[in-house]
């Protein structure tokens, strides 16, 4: 007989190291979205863009730029261990919170919570847990950074009910989700500007979308359950909406690089990003949640051409 711990989530990378992971910390493991590191990388990419982005301003400071006038590769580290621990707490977090709902998906019925491989209280303690290794990484930062990164709290724990008020909570998951395009900036250069707010509303429009094609694999349980999203509402207007957000995600990270005075070079491989995106657009199949997985999946690459872009326009500025 299997326990609810040792079946695999459907969205779940298959033969995923968590699968072999000791019994009694699987549970947790998947609590925390670790079989399903797409989210991570969704959180740890807006991170990233604006510290590349920032090193163009330091050209002429090499003591920050230290390898081959790469950006700080110790601070982006740090945000990828920060953005690990708080997608986990952020997803505890929100499974806490949506347990009776989740209980009634398809999808989401097997998770920790409601399959009962995880207590509510331990799930807590878990969440606490993961929180306090994301406040380790932010007080590394600069003062600015630090309270700039608190603030967030707000939009975290207000985001679990959008989904009851609104028909964007794809929105509010924007909001939250980019905000490493301002902590970045921030813990770079010690304050903001137009560049990353730039970077933070493109970041907005990419979850947008993205975070549509994801809502597409529920919209018929969300329909019988009462929840909203951005899926069920647009329907058979998904894909022009698509581009749309996309085609704002491209424009306002190009401005963002044509501020801080990027290498020509960028806007090509930026150019190859936006290809992607046009992809997923056009070939997205919202009646198959396979292949809105998939496409959702997919928005990893979207993430590291952007680096990628800033990187080489960085170096070469």
């Amino acid at each position: 007989m299997t326990s609810p711990d040792d079946t695999a989530l459907p969205d779940s990378v298959r033969g995923h190291w968590v699968d072999r992971s000791p019994a009694r910390l699987r549970p947790y493991l998947r609590l925390s979205r670790l079989d399903r590191p797409i989210g991570t990388w969704l959180l740890v990419w807006p991170g990233w863009w604006p510290i590349a982005l920032a090193s163009a301003l330091t050209a002429g400071a090499p003591d920050t730029r230290p390898w081959f006038g790469l950006p700080d590769q110790f601070l982006l580290a740090l945000f990828g261990i920060g953005a690990l621990a708080m997608r986990g707490a952020g997803c505890t977090y929100n499974d806490i919170v949506d347990r009776d709902i989740d209980a009634q998906v398809e999808r989401t019925r097997g998770r920790p919570i409601p399959s009962g491989a995880v207590s509510v209280r331990a799930a807590a303690a878990w969440l606490i847990l993961q929180a306090l290794i994301g406040f380790a990484v932010l007080i590394t930062f600069n003062t600015f950074a630090i309270w700039l990164g608190v603030a967030s709290l707000a939009l975290i724990a207000a985001y679990p009910f959008m989904k009851r008020i609104t028909w964007w909570p794809q929105l509010w998951l924007g909001l939250a989700f980019n905000y490493g395009a301002l902590l970045g900036w921030a813990a770079v250069t010690g304050g903001l500007s137009a560049a990353p707010l730039l970077l933070y509303v493109g970041g907005i429009f990419w979850t947008l979308g993205y975070d549509t094609i994801y809502a597409h694999q529920d919209t018929e349980d969300d329909a019988l359950v009462g929840v909203k999203s951005s899926a069920r509402w647009l329907a058979a207007k998904t894909r022009p909406f698509l581009y749309a957000t996309y085609a704002a995600t491209v424009i306002l990270i190009a401005a963002a690089g044509t501020i801080v005075g990027l290498h020509w070079l960028f806007y090509v491989l930026l150019a190859l990003a936006a290809a992607h995106l046009a992809w997923q657009a056009r070939a997205l199949n919202i009646e198959s949640p396979a292949d809105c997985l998939t496409k959702f999946r997919s928005n990893h690459r979207t993430g590291a051409l952007v680096f990628l872009a800033i990187i080489v326009g960085s170096v070469l500025a």
